[in-house]
């Protein structure tokens, strides 16, 4: 299975190949990762070296603590990485617009979102239904939606334009 993760800003590609080989960014490690107890404390050996961290599940991310450091970990596996891709066919034009496409065939199920509304970063425009699964469409970057070009309960194509957002512009 592969997972895609963001380290604090950094990003790797991790392939788990069975319960004791992983491959990150294309390097081959023998590794043994085991939880410690009953506490959210973890045990990893890879090349040579132990690591120890506690690991906590937040809504969309974990958060490490290694060493002292804070660490916030984004995971995805390759259908999810896939689809926050896809939802990224968004293509900028003139004026600072976005459009967000249709990642899939499917249906609308609903859509949060409404126009003239500001969102932010990652908050929910539109939510889709595939092959039985839902999928948020998210806001790319912080603006105002300034055409919402379906409706619940619509079925659609993919690459079929659903939202129309300008990006919000900081004055100075």
């Amino acid at each position: 299975m592969k997972y895609f993760a963001s380290v604090n800003e950094h990003r790797f590609e991790i392939e788990i190949n069975d319960d004791h080989h992983v491959t990150v960014d294309g390097v081959h490690h023998e590794i043994d990762f085991q939880s410690l107890g009953n506490l959210p404390l973890y045990s990893l050996l890879m090349g040579g070296h132990s690591y120890e961290a506690y690991m906590e599940q937040g809504d969309n991310e974990w958060r490490v603590l290694h060493r002292g450091n804070l660490y916030r970990v984004q995971v995805k596996d390759e259908r999810a990485h896939s689809l926050a891709q896809l939802s990224g066919i968004s293509t900028k034009v003139q004026g600072g617009e976005i459009h967000l496409k249709s990642p899939m065939h499917g249906m609308v199920i609903t859509i949060p979102a409404r126009e003239g509304q500001a969102v932010e970063k990652n908050e929910i425009l539109v939510i889709l239904e595939a092959m039985k699964m839902q999928n948020e469409i998210k806001a790319p970057c912080d603006g105002v939606v300034t055409r919402v070009n379906v409706q619940s309960g619509e079925t659609i194509e993919q690459n079929q334009l659903l939202v129309v957002i300008s990006e919000a512009q900081s004055y100075e």
